[in-house]
């Protein structure tokens, strides 16, 4: 009727004799790797695995979601659907007492010896129905994590949620809380093209289970109603972020995200997705409009007595010396605290580490515009000041939205300035980043200085790798900041590629050399498929073989004086080598520039001939003496793709690459003299073309700037 794996105790009293449900040869690898290997050596066996499976049940962030919650050693707690243990082991660490249930024989035998070393974790396993009559009522807190939408195959009945609730409320003290952990129906990632994550089905939750199934998922309204038809009237939601699996940040409707804070969402690790839109400017759309709880990918549902404890920030996927927890708390009286905690023995001195920064900075930046904001040591950590304004990160992204390029350079002209403060002492807050300075009126305060070294660092250095920081944080951050890099700051392409470097070089340090999740998510090789480039894949190549000409006469490019060119494409393409393009136009006089657009996708184009001739008037007919006059075309001019004006890049003096789907060639007439005025000119244009994904085109792109092809000049005067 038990077993004992090391310390913990399976009971088999309602075992039906067989599993009812198995994930198949993956669950005998699991429980192999967890007999054979300790907690310890799992973040490599996930690395060296890349799979979905191992990631799933073994990383040890997937305890985030319950790890911020106030459990103590004098509490009980009931765990229904523990699996295989991926959250066992941290209510094992934090309460006096854990109860689990699970249906499943194996994966509970992989929960018990991944955990063999607890004496206080009991596994039932069977049927939760047979097993409920028998639990005591007296538990701090029942955990249901990724198991309430599962409900209609634990009770069965019309109304199997509501039953579930009232089933599991009678088992709780008086003043015991339910958590229940669930993805969102209407979460943004399966507006943005994942698909659901239980039927694997793109859109399935969004359209309500069309097909049916024993799964289902709600929205805040839905699971709402759901504890008003149970008869529960004290509950609180809390949203994980990017979702409740390897949750990063968890909010509440006390503390909600704010514009730019969210910014991790490609994270399909357990298969492929779409890409219909980018998710960091949606949500910061959905954060102004006040909307951000209809959205959340994940809820988290507290029901009981709130919290104090209104947000949590996890900074685990690091080496373990910097596991760091940041939570911010509300009191009766409203007033807030913000409180950082080692989440190993090995952190803790990285945490103490933040008083004697606080210390030293303060010292620095004594008499100068930066404050830093107070620290005080508590007993499991430290205590911050929580201030409220607008970071810094917020007041560019403005200036930028505003199209302000001036008060965008003041404000980076003021924040240079201010860090140059005393540069020469030996201290130096490395991640004085934009995000980490908070602005009320004339007062910056760095509100953030976790890493921080006992070294100098001129202004200068400080401005430059923040300014990196924040320019990969969103693509329309790129062209302000690089300008500020090299015109201000006088930087080149090169202190950029080393900047990158250096800062790969940090993060490594940080992580001790770990995996992070996005490379965990290449590992696994989940692709994600962008569904515009589909959508014009899919329209037919007529919709992407086409040659549109623009032509300068004196007000710049335009649609209105642009054209396309008919039957320019000489043929279908032919796979592997691509397709041909040829025409012969006639400029006006007057010219100053032509671009030539030679598709609406990502290519590779070859310059078999660029001709410029240019035109005459010549008299036909008997000895030219009927007066009739035509044009015939002189003194041929080559062109190359070198001279052109491109915005590809040139890996041969006449083959470019356009990781872009607006390619562009421009023959720039400007400069020319024209010894015979504004003549016409007859253009011959005779190009290879070879369509390429957008990826393949970024990294080729990519590996001749590293070598250093920049060709871009004008030509000589036509003969």
């Amino acid at each position: 009727m038990t077993e004992k794996i090391g310390n913990i105790t399976l009971d088999y009293k309602h075992y039906p004799g067989e599993d009812l449900y198995c994930d198949g040869k993956v669950e005998d690898e699991l429980l192999e790797m967890v007999k054979q290997h300790p907690a310890s050596e799992f973040g490599r066996l996930i690395e060296e695995r890349g799979s979905w499976p191992v990631l799933y049940h073994l990383s040890p962030l997937r305890g985030n979601i319950v790890e911020w919650i106030p459990l103590n050693k004098n509490m009980k707690v009931l765990e229904v659907g523990s699996g295989c243990g991926a959250i066992t082991g941290t209510l094992a660490d934090k309460a006096g007492e854990v109860t689990c249930i699970d249906l499943s024989k194996k994966r509970s035998m992989i929960n018990a010896y991944r955990h063999k070393e607890c004496s206080n974790v009991t596994i039932h396993v069977g049927n939760f129905q047979d097993i409920e009559p028998e639990l005591p009522n007296d538990y701090d807190y029942i955990f249901l994590i990724g198991v309430f939408e599962y409900g209609q195959g634990y009770i069965g009945t019309d109304k199997p949620y509501e039953r579930f609730m009232t089933i599991l409320q009678k088992h709780l003290k008086a003043d015991g809380r339910m958590v229940i952990a669930i993805e969102n129906k209407f979460g943004l990632k399966y507006w943005a093209g994942c698909k659901e994550d239980h039927l694997g089905r793109y859109f399935a939750g969004l359209e309500d289970y069309p097909e049916g199934g024993g799964v289902r998922t709600f929205t805040r309204k839905g699971l709402e109603k759901i504890c008003q038809a149970a008869g529960i009237a004290e509950y609180s939601f809390y949203y994980p972020y990017p979702d409740y699996k390897f949750m990063t940040s968890i909010y509440s409707d006390a503390y909600l995200p704010k514009v730019g804070e969210l910014s991790t969402n490609l994270r399909n690790f357990d298969r492929d997705r779409m890409l219909l839109f980018d998710e960091k400017n949606v949500f910061d759309t959905i954060i102004r409009e006040e909307e951000f709880p209809l959205y959340s990918n994940s809820y988290l549902l507290l029901i009981g007595k709130e919290l104090e404890i209104k947000y949590a920030k996890y900074s685990n996927d690091r080496a373990e010396r910097f596991a760091v927890r940041t939570d911010i708390y509300e009191e009766p009286d409203g007033a807030r605290f913000v409180k950082k905690v080692p989440l190993s023995e090995a952190a803790g001195t990285h945490v103490d580490g933040i008083l004697r920064a606080y210390e030293k900075l303060s010292a620095k930046y004594e008499g100068g515009r930066l404050k830093v904001n107070r620290c005080e040591k508590a007993q499991d950590g430290v205590f911050l000041e929580y201030l409220s304004g607008r970071t810094l990160e917020e007041l560019l992204d403005e200036k930028l939205d505003q199209g302000d390029e001036k008060g965008f350079r003041k404000l980076l002209d003021e924040y240079r300035t201010a860090v140059s403060y005393h540069e020469k002492t030996e201290v130096t807050d490395y991640d004085l980043i934009f995000c980490n300075i908070m602005s009320n009126q004339a007062e910056w305060t760095i509100i953030d200085y976790e890493w921080t070294f006992d070294r100098a660092n001129t202004g200068r250095e400080t401005t430059f790798r923040s300014l990196y920081c924040y320019m990969i944080g969103a693509v329309k951050r790129r062209k302000a900041s690089l300008s500020y890099m090299q015109e201000v700051l006088g930087y080149t392409e090169d202190d950029i590629q080393k900047m990158a470097e250096e800062e790969a070089e940090f993060q490594h340090f940080v992580t001790g050399n770990r995996l992070s999740m996005t490379e965990m998510r290449n590992r696994i090789e989940c692709p994600i498929l962008p569904a515009a480039q589909i959508a014009e894949r899919e329209a037919g190549k007529w919709g992407r073989k086409k040659v549109q000409v623009y032509e300068d006469t004196g007000n710049g490019f335009s649609e209105e004086q642009s054209y396309f060119v008919p039957g320019a494409y000489a043929g279908e393409e032919a796979y592997g080598e691509g397709n041909k393009i040829s025409f012969d136009i006639e400029l006006p006089e007057g010219i100053r520039a032509v671009r030539i657009d030679p598709a609406l996708e990502s290519c590779l184009v070859t310059a078999e001939r660029i001709a410029l001739y240019r035109l005459q008037e010549t008299a036909v007919g008997d000895n030219g003496k009927d007066g009739v006059s035509d044009r015939e075309p002189r003194a041929e001019r080559q062109v190359s793709l070198k001279e052109c004006l491109l915005n590809g890049k040139l890996i041969s003096d006449n083959a470019a690459v356009f990781a872009t789907d607006d390619p562009n060639i421009t023959i720039d007439f400007s400069k020319q003299q024209r010894p015979e005025g504004n003549q016409r000119m007859r253009l011959s244009v005779n190009l290879g073309i070879v369509s390429l994904p957008q990826t393949m085109a970024e990294q080729v792109v990519a590996g001749f700037e590293k070598k250093g092809w920049f060709g871009r000049r004008s030509f000589g005067t036509i003969a």
